[in-house]
């Protein structure tokens, strides 16, 4: 006995004249877009990595603190974030770039030991163009025009430092160029400076040390 299946759901009519169904169909992708998307996906990296190398050459960059010289201000290891944006104005007015006495630096000195080019270092600034700086029994002493009888930038007030002595390659006795500056390393009996390798040119000069990002706990705005 054969059992014949009925279909319980009657047949839906559709009128062809006001019909809303859909024929179904195959959607194929638009190879034209997907390229364009790509495209735009590349440019738009492009465009990133161009600001990003910009931003690093003429606007701020980021440093690992690289040996003791600078202690305790600076720690071996501390991350920081440099200023290059006075330097890039100055260059771009035709204008010499020179920081503020106290300032830490980062700049481009050649002929050190153990280098065959030019290696990037971090020192404060002591000395400014036209200084006359006498390094002598372990004190530094600036005279210019408004400190005819010297004094020590140590003790001026300008910055502070744990150093209490700036011992010297032998006594040091120069005066500043109009493009010049003489650093230290605040860690004085630790540090490869001025004081050993002689005064630095302004145009060597990278840029001026504007935060300490890390460690956070000690983060700070210079």
């Amino acid at each position: 006995m054969k059992l014949k299946l009925k279909n319980l759901w009657p047949k839906k009519q559709v009128d062809p004249s006001n019909s809303t169904e859909v024929e179904p169909r195959l959607i194929t992708s638009n190879n034209k877009g997907l390229w364009e998307d790509a495209v735009s996906t590349v440019l738009l990296i492009l465009v990133a990595f161009l600001i990003a190398l910009f931003t690093k050459a003429y606007v701020i960059q980021p440093y690992i603190v690289d040996g003791q010289s600078m202690e305790t201000t600076l720690q071996n290891h501390d991350r920081l974030l440099v200023n290059k944006l006075p330097r890039t104005f100055a260059r771009l007015t035709g204008h010499q770039y020179t920081p503020h006495r106290g300032d830490i630096i980062i700049f481009n000195q050649s002929g050190l030991p153990g280098y065959t080019g030019p290696k990037q270092l971090i020192k404060r600034i002591v000395g400014l163009p036209g200084d006359h700086i006498v390094v002598k029994s372990g004190s530094i002493t600036i005279y210019n025009s408004s400190h005819p009888g010297g004094f020590d930038p140590d003790k001026s007030g300008a910055y502070h430092i744990a150093a209490t002595s700036s011992p010297g390659d032998g006594d040091v006795d120069l005066t500043l160029n109009s493009h010049q500056v003489f650093v230290c390393g605040d860690n004085r009996d630790h540090s490869e400076d001025s004081r050993y390798f002689g005064p630095v040119t302004t145009s060597n000069i990278v840029g001026k040390l504007a935060f300490r990002i890390f460690p956070l706990s000690k983060a700070q705005h210079f």
